[in-house]
């Protein structure tokens, strides 16, 4: 009796070893590797170039194209982030932990779209009473809407291709199993890669949307092959903040729409319920603490006012201490450098902690300006002026540079009422705001004046 061959395979880049190793080579990822059964091969030797067929090449002006209309959810949130609804054809996966709402979310858009053309729902996780008790409980009715507990790939592409819906979802591919791979277990990475491209075939051959869900790993991403990223028209993160229920829908990846978009909802009994305004949540709970300041970052095509929270006490030992949430320490740790370099002030015999309130993670420069005032003002003890902004960038030198996307930020100020804009003299920026423009970072004791 033969043995069957054992392979290891990276879950990151897809690099295979006949051997486990700790490290990836291809991609340098640590515990990256599983083992899986590769297929036998099917010929040996060379490709032989007689036995294919000649493609047809045609050029741009040959090549027909159809304006295609999106299909609107009527959710607001969804459709901006999917750059406008969906498009007929389109390969879509959105991930996320365990129960954080990805079935619901699906569901509810699902019954919205179905009010105008007709959608399957595959649950190869959850059995059709347990789908049944989801949609009761969201108010789910549309009658072209319709659903099975099919986990076998094959019937439900031919299932698909016999009923021609105009979109398809199916929750989730992990689950979901191909026969012609009896001997693969569902969620191996054979077998995710065979699924996602019969999935991503038929949604490009029938013009039909495909919608899947998918696990993640316990670092936080996508489970499977790095393929089945490649392989998708957009993928999708739907994240929780704790403290408000709120669930935020992420865009990492988008052929027809904007990356690093984000939707807020918020989970209810009737289901994820859209936050259209943001902003009005988070400027609530701003206060005017020494430490405290706001600055405005740019999600996607979003401005968020964020407030920041410096806490800058004396070290009581020898080593101080930097805990940081929600930004990179290094950044932190940039700043009071910098800081300390021109303005003597001596943070490096200071503990400081720092976080982003709400939960939110700052990955622009344009909060730099915000984040050393915060420093400054916990450092000395004083309050910003109410309802202030501060929007800029600081470089190595304690210089005080400009931003791309004022525009934006001051919009989304002036609408929300702040009284007041910290930016750079380099900064061209019109507003109704009373403005304060800084050269550089002396100006800034400008703010804490002496008693």
């Amino acid at each position: 009796m033969s043995k069957s061959k054992i392979a290891f395979s990276c879950t990151n880049c897809s690099y295979q070893s006949a051997k486990w190793a700790g490290c990836c080579p291809g991609c340098q990822e640590w515990n990256s590797f599983s083992d899986y059964s590769p297929s036998p091969a099917i010929t040996t030797g060379k490709v032989s170039v007689a036995r294919g067929s000649v493609a047809r090449l045609m050029t741009l002006e040959e090549i027909q194209t159809t304006k295609q209309e999106r299909m609107l959810s009527a959710i607001k949130e969804w459709d901006r982030v999917l750059g406008g609804g969906i498009l007929p054809g389109s390969f879509i996966i959105l991930t996320g932990d365990p129960g954080i709402g990805k079935s619901t979310l699906l569901l509810q858009v699902a019954n919205t779209i179905a009010k105008h053309v007709d959608v399957l729902y595959f649950s190869s996780e959850e059995s059709l009473e347990q789908v049944k008790g989801r949609a009761r409980r969201l108010g789910v009715a549309s009658s072209r809407l319709r659903f099975s507990d099919e986990a076998n790939l094959e019937t439900i592409l031919a299932t698909a291709a016999h009923a021609k819906p105009a979109m398809l979802i199916l929750d989730s591919i992990q689950n979901c199993h191909l026969s012609l791979q009896s001997s693969a277990i569902p969620g191996t990475i054979a077998q995710l890669r065979e699924a996602a491209f019969h999935l991503m075939r038929f949604a490009k051959e029938n013009n039909i949307a495909v919608l899947i869900t998918g696990h993640i790993t316990k670092e936080g991403e996508m489970a499977g092959p790095k393929v089945l990223e490649h392989m998708v028209d957009a993928a999708f993160y739907l994240q929780a903040e704790d403290r408000w229920h709120t669930r935020i829908l992420r865009s990492v990846k988008n052929r027809f729409g904007a990356i690093n978009e984000v939707g807020f909802f918020q989970m209810q009994e009737e289901g994820l319920v859209e936050i259209t305004n943001i902003n009005q949540q988070l400027l609530s709970e701003v206060s005017s603490a020494a430490g405290s300041a706001l600055v405005c970052s740019l999600e996607g095509t979003r401005p968020l006012l964020l407030e920041v929270q410096a806490l800058v006490v004396e070290s009581k030992f020898g080593m101080p201490q930097r805990v940081v949430t929600g930004i990179d320490p290094k950044r932190i740790v940039l700043i009071a450098a910098i800081l300390e370099k021109y303005l003597h002030i001596r943070f490096s015999a200071h503990d400081i902690f720092f976080k982003v309130s709400g939960g939110f993670k700052i990955k622009e420069s344009s909060a730099d300006l915000g984040i050393a005032i915060a420093l400054l003002s916990s450092y000395f003890q004083k309050s910003l002026p109410a309802r202030s902004v501060a929007i800029g960038e600081l470089s190595l030198t304690g210089q005080l540079k400009a931003i791309n996307h004022i525009g934006m930020c001051i919009k989304e100020v002036e609408k929300f009422g702040l009284d007041r804009v910290f930016v750079s003299q380099q900064q061209q920026v019109k507003t109704i705001c009373q403005l304060t423009a800084f050269k550089n970072i002396y100006e800034l004791l400008n703010l804490f004046p002496e008693d």
